[in-house]
């Protein structure tokens, strides 16, 4: 079971190592992606890869998305973000606005926060009543156990600094005109909530970490060294899938 207490928040690689093996696992990523696309390789269609970043406010998500994406095609990616939903979106289950933005087969998307989000903020603000965000912990499970057993490839990333750090990202940007506009009152409320959120995130990898769809918690306290980890575990991901495809569904046939 995945604890935030497990993270090596001292974990800091040297800044030029840490630039090195990005860059190997970037080129280490494009040749994944173009073989998952089928414009390498035998040809075919690979798995459906879908990213989901979780994660504190300031935790670096954005940067960690920019790298991870930054040696790709932008028309072999997508990048979808996703805020509180809308009038519209909460006459339908939780889980419906997702389905439009999934990847099918040799596609690839980024989550910019997700479906979790039914089981952190809105359990902790109360938009969810305590019925349904209990409820949703199994909706999720099987929901993703649906997209996996299709093929898909589901990385799932929760960006873990420590409380301390948060407060200087957030002073920083305060302080940077270019930077500022990152940081809202409600990031400042959502800090002064702190302990509720580490517990409803902590039940979060109690109930939803499964063998199909793990949770990976990054420690994000050196920007470059959670870089390196998100880039590469992206790329063990994809890996793992490649050598043993007969765990996936099959391909689509044209």
């Amino acid at each position: 079971m995945k604890r935030l207490s497990q993270a090596d928040m001292d974990a800091t690689l040297p800044r030029d190592v840490a630039l090195e093996r990005l860059t190997a696992a970037q080129e280490r990523l494009l040749r994944l992606r173009l073989t998952l696309g089928g414009q390498i390789g035998a040809g075919t269609l690979g798995p459906p890869l879908c990213v989901v970043f979780e994660g504190w406010d300031a935790s670096g998500k954005g940067g960690s998305i920019k790298r991870l994406v930054d040696h790709l095609d932008p028309r072999h990616v997508r990048v979808a973000q996703f805020a509180a939903p809308t009038f519209d979106e909460k006459r339908h289950h939780f889980l419906w606005r997702f389905w439009p933005v999934l990847p099918g087969w040799g596609g690839m998307t980024v989550l910019d926060r997700s479906w979790y989000g039914r089981v952190l903020v809105e359990r902790v603000e109360g938009f969810a009543t305590d019925e349904q965000w209990t409820r949703a912990y199994d909706e999720i499970v099987e929901f993703e156990r649906t997209l996996t057993a299709e093929g898909m490839i589901l990385v799932k990333l929760w960006m873990h600094i420590s409380s301390k750090e948060q407060l200087r990202r957030f002073n920083s940007r305060a302080g940077d005109l270019l930077r500022s506009w990152k940081l809202t009152d409600e990031d400042w409320r959502n800090r002064k909530k702190r302990p509720q959120y580490k517990r409803a995130v902590e039940d979060m990898l109690e109930r939803t970490d499964h063998p199909a769809a793990p949770w990976q918690i990054v420690a994000a306290d050196d920007k470059p060294t959670a870089r390196v980890t998100v880039v590469e575990t992206v790329c063990a991901a994809i890996e793992r899938a490649l050598e043993h495809p007969m765990e996936f569904g099959p391909a689509p046939k044209g």
